[in-house]
């Protein structure tokens, strides 16, 4: 199966540039950002729960080893298998516990994954971060890389903040700050995500992080 990417294209890109510079300059020097999703939203939330509070490259690990023993990561292979085999995988008991009870939620009909397309960002956020394991920047990263969701920006997510911090060279983003940046992005936040992440990690070399060193991470 080919690798799916977050879709976006001129359209949003021009909004963007239109509505902050800055953001459109670093878009430019960038160019297009080629970021996987998994359009499969179990083995999304799935993949989620794995890869808590560990590497991303121990995340892999784990993740591949799943696959070949389960052949096909459903609600039916993980409700099937018993957690002493789950565990054998490298997993936590508290990760195995999280995911055998969304496998059984999906089964019995209490979660509907399918009806999820049908709410608006808030209410999905609302219906995921009800599941155990899956908090608020959890269900945010699935809206957007699993969902594909156009307008998610999380205030959650360190190295957006840090992106923001960057481009705009401001020392903190507060919440009020931060949801003006969000209601500019609007409604292609997910975008200038995209794009925030890249400059955390250093695509444009000369942009710095102007927080306090003691704020830093």
């Amino acid at each position: 199966m080919s690798q799916a990417y977050f879709k976006y294209g001129q359209k949003e890109i021009d909004y963007l540039k239109s509505k902050d510079p800055k953001l459109g300059a670093a878009i430019d020097r960038i160019g297009l950002i080629e970021r996987s999703v998994t359009p499969d939203l179990f083995q999304a939330l799935i993949h989620a729960i794995v890869g808590q509070q560990i590497s991303t490259k121990a995340q892999q690990t784990i993740w591949q080893r799943m696959q070949t023993n389960l052949v096909a990561i459903t609600p039916t292979t993980i409700a099937e298998v018993t957690e002493d085999e789950l565990q054998k995988n490298g997993l936590s008991f508290r990760k195995v516990s999280y995911i055998k009870n969304i496998a059984e939620k999906v089964n019995s009909g209490e979660l509907n994954l399918d009806l999820l397309s049908q709410l608006d960002d808030t209410q999905v956020c609302t219906e995921l971060s009800k599941l155990d394991g899956i908090g608020k920047w959890t269900a945010e990263m699935i809206m957007l890389f699993s969902m594909q969701r156009p307008n998610i920006l999380s205030f959650g997510d360190l190295a957006i903040l840090r992106g923001m911090r960057m481009l705009y060279h401001h020392r903190t983003i507060t919440p009020k700050l931060f949801h003006k940046y969000w209601r500019r992005y609007t409604p292609y936040a997910s975008i200038a995500s995209l794009y925030l992440w890249a400059i955390s990690a250093g695509a444009i070399p000369e942009l710095k992080d102007h927080a306090p060193k003691n704020i830093k991470k």
